[in-house]
């Protein structure tokens, strides 16, 4: 497809990032709230090629931070490359050298076998009190600093050794807890379980052993429980150790096995539990929480197969043609027989990043925020163009469509400083009418309305994953 066919969305995620910053935004609409007082991170793939070679897959991508702080109604923007290693090595040779996800390392089959899987840096965050965590999913995470984001480097959190550490740490609202997990492979593959302090640091470990070599993302934590849901993709690793394969070429989706729940007591990291029930694939979960019967909820995306990874590859080309659909739903189980009680569909519409306020990971919430397509969509070929507040109380949607043209990231709800009952939530908006990446803040119990305040930044940002909210301290 040649470029003046690419849809719009193309550029959001093709075009390599500029680092700039720190700068302060201007405004291109509205103000920003005075309430407003901390700083959003974000991450996501900001390189997917050099010199015209194309990553294998969107999740190949060197990682990219955006921060914008927020104070006395003022922004001031940054956003900086993750200097990993590899990062390093690739940009002084002008072409990759190293594996990834979906892509294998460059050489001979010998020169392959002396050659490591980059650590990418390219999912998500964590703000530390003294740092910043650029996450990735199979390896150590990359530690910088808070407000220039210079990369200082690798970070065991005292104990994680080679890790690895996963992209979707839960911090406790109450104790301040950082709970994370990580697969890691040797003679047993085995679930990694990690419980930090505020700092980061590491205090309890535990280990438990997995059948075969699942597909684990995110994970669930309550007052009492961590609940990992294992869906029935499994990966052939011995072409990946010989360097024969990539890890998403060799992903096989195996819906007989159904999919596992796993129930683990949080205090012990030992399993409580352990079920098996319908097949689905998840990336992302919303929330969870125990109820006065002491059974659990919680919610996800959920899709039917696992066509959704054929989709995020064929997003590196600028045009995707594999339809792959999540809605969100509902589980209830009683977590000491892992017995599912109920399973439903909460929103029978396109979407994904489902969020909550921090306050509340862990309890009972009555909003999950969302990324959706638009209605009426063309769901196969175009990106995410909406976002949306579900009210659990009264099963409804209010939603925010965006023009055609723009495209949201996933929504991050920020908490007011001087009102406790106002919050608001952040989104990175690509603008393809203008070529330009803004920031957008809408009223969190206003969605359908205007954004408050659209910020524009001095460069564009591609399209990523995850990011955090971090009140000022």
């Amino acid at each position: 497809m040649t470029t003046t066919t690419r849809p719009t969305w193309a550029a959001a995620v093709l075009n390599p990032a500029q680092n700039f910053g720190p700068i302060p935004l201007s405004c291109l609409s509205g103000k920003i709230p005075l309430g407003l007082r901390g700083s959003l991170y974000r991450n996501g793939p900001a390189m997917l090629s050099r010199n015209g070679q194309p990553v294998g897959h969107w999740f190949d991508g060197d990682g990219g931070i955006l921060a914008v702080h927020f104070h006395a109604g003022q922004a001031t923007g940054v956003y900086r490359y993750v200097q990993t290693s590899g990062y390093c090595q690739e940009e002084q040779a002008g072409c990759y050298l190293l594996g990834g996800y979906g892509m294998m390392p460059a050489g001979s089959w010998l020169e392959r076998l002396t050659r490591e899987i980059k650590n990418a840096a390219n999912t998500s965050v964590l703000a530390l009190p003294d740092r910043l965590l650029a996450l990735w999913e199979g390896g150590l995470p990359h530690a910088l600093t808070l407000d220039t984001l210079d990369t200082i480097g690798l970070d065991d959190l005292g104990s994680l050794g080679k890790g690895p550490y996963s992209a979707h740490p839960k911090i406790d609202p109450v104790t301040g807890e950082i709970f994370n997990f990580g697969v890691s492979i040797g003679q047993r593959t085995m679930l990694r379980l990690y419980c930090s302090d505020a700092t980061g640091r590491i205090q309890r470990q535990g280990a438990i052993a997995l059948s075969g070599l699942p597909l684990i993302h995110d994970f669930v934590l309550t007052r009492r429980y961590l609940i990992f849901c294992i869906p029935p993709v499994r990966l052939n690793v011995l072409p990946v150790l010989a360097r024969l394969k990539s890890f998403s070429d060799v992903m096989q989706w195996l819906p007989n096995l159904g999919t596992e729940v796993w129930v683990i007591d949080r205090n012990t990291l030992q399993p409580v539990s352990r079920t098996q029930t319908d097949s689905w694939f998840q990336w992302h979960f919303g929330n969870g929480w125990e109820t006065s019967d002491g059974s659990v909820i919680f919610q996800l995306t959920r899709y039917e197969d696992f066509q959704t990874n054929q989709r995020l590859q064929e997003i590196v080309s600028g045009s995707v043609q594999t339809t792959a659909i999540a809605h969100f739903w509902e589980i209830q189980l009683d977590p000491l027989t892992g017995k599912v009680l109920e399973n439903h569909c909460l929103l029978d519409r396109s979407c994904e990043f489902p969020t909550v306020a921090a306050s509340q990971l862990g309890q009972p919430v009555d909003y999950t925020y969302l990324i959706l397509h638009r209605p009426q969509a063309d769901v196969q070929h175009d990106l995410f163009g909406a976002i949306a507040r579900f009210d659990h109380r009264t099963s409804t949607l209010t939603e925010a469509v965006l023009e055609t043209h723009y495209y949201p990231t996933e929504p991050i709800y920020a908490a007011d400083a001087d009102d406790p009952q106002q919050g608001w939530i952040l989104t990175v908006v690509y603008n393809g009418q203008r070529d330009r990446s803004e920031v957008w803040i809408f009223a969190a119990d206003r969605l359908n309305a205007d954004p408050v305040c659209r910020l524009a930044l001095p460069a564009q940002v591609p399209l990523g994953f995850h990011g955090t909210w971090v009140a000022q301290r």
